[in-house]
């Protein structure tokens, strides 16, 4: 995608539609993830990989806007050097696509670029576990690295929802 990206070279940023839909049982709730206060909640605990992604692929953040914070879901829009980006979070079964729940999968994660969907629903199977092996190898990123997507969830944990919703995600306008 990155790559992609670059050699596209275009002059106007980049429409996409970020959705990430994880289900978890009511056990998220009551352990250490489902505590804003420990986990920072839901765009910390599955939003930051994607954020981090975002703003390695489309330049710095320039807006940062929040629509909907509830303990399981979070939606809001991010402008970046090279992307609008909607986005939603979901932790709610409910949310899932009907090709997702017919087909039995718990998970939902889609990129749409310019209306061209990426969907990497597959593959995340021990990622964390590779990123902590290339950690101990001496191969991992610094603070600088993460600087930015650790901003931009600190700053959603942390602004005034808007009233006023200029650019919604397609799910946010079902809730």
């Amino acid at each position: 995608l990155k790559n992609k990206i670059e050699i596209e070279n275009k002059n106007s940023k980049h429409e996409i539609v970020l959705t990430y839909i994880t289900s978890r049982g009511m056990w998220y709730d009551f352990s250490w993830k489902g505590a804003v206060e420990k986990s920072g909640g839901v765009a910390t605990n599955i939003g930051v990989h994607f954020f981090d992604m975002l703003g390695w692929i489309f330049g710095k953040v320039q807006t940062n806007k929040l629509y909907l914070r509830e303990d399981r879901r979070v939606s809001g829009f991010l402008e970046f050097e090279k992307a609008n980006v909607r986005w939603y979070l979901s932790l709610e079964t409910e949310d899932l696509p009907k090709q997702a729940v017919n087909s039995g999968t718990p998970t939902y994660r889609s990129l749409e670029l310019d209306g061209e969907e990426f969907q990497f629903s597959d593959g995340f199977t021990d990622l964390h576990t590779k990123v902590y092996k290339s950690i101990l190898d001496g191969k991992g990123y610094g603070l600088g690295d993460a600087r930015q997507s650790i901003e931009i969830v600190h700053n959603i944990r942390n602004e005034k929802v808007e009233k006023k919703i200029e650019y919604p995600h397609p799910l946010l306008k079902k809730n």
